[in-house]
């Protein structure tokens, strides 16, 4: 087995979140599904966001699930990479965007 920073096999435990609170876990499990389930967007369409957002918020266990899910779901590599692509100019656009705070704050103390 490969090794990594996170345990691959904990991600078949995320059902078991509710075992220290299980009110909570049973809100979030029927959001959850409500959310990933047909809407005005398909279940498809919602598993390559689901992939771009994983990587934007780097959770492993995410894009392991969401790769699986965007392979079954019939997605190319080439159309899964440009999602992810699309994630990381987001991702990269807003942190130059708050450069802005940074140019006005050097402006507000260079005067």
């Amino acid at each position: 087995m490969e090794k990594t920073y996170y345990n691959p096999d904990d991600l078949k435990k995320f059902g078991d979140i509710g075992e220290f609170q299980k009110d909570y876990a049973d809100k979030f499990f029927e959001w959850y599904g409500a959310v990933f389930s047909e809407g005005a967007l398909t279940e498809k369409e919602k598993s390559l966001i689901a992939l771009a957002v994983a990587h934007v918020v780097q959770c492993p266990y995410c894009i392991d699930a969401y790769t699986t899910e965007c392979v079954k779901n019939g997605y190319s590599n080439s159309q899964m990479m440009e999602a992810v692509h699309v994630g990381a100019a987001i991702r990269g656009g807003a942190t130059l965007a708050h450069s802005v705070q940074m140019m006005n704050k050097v402006k507000d103390i260079s005067l």
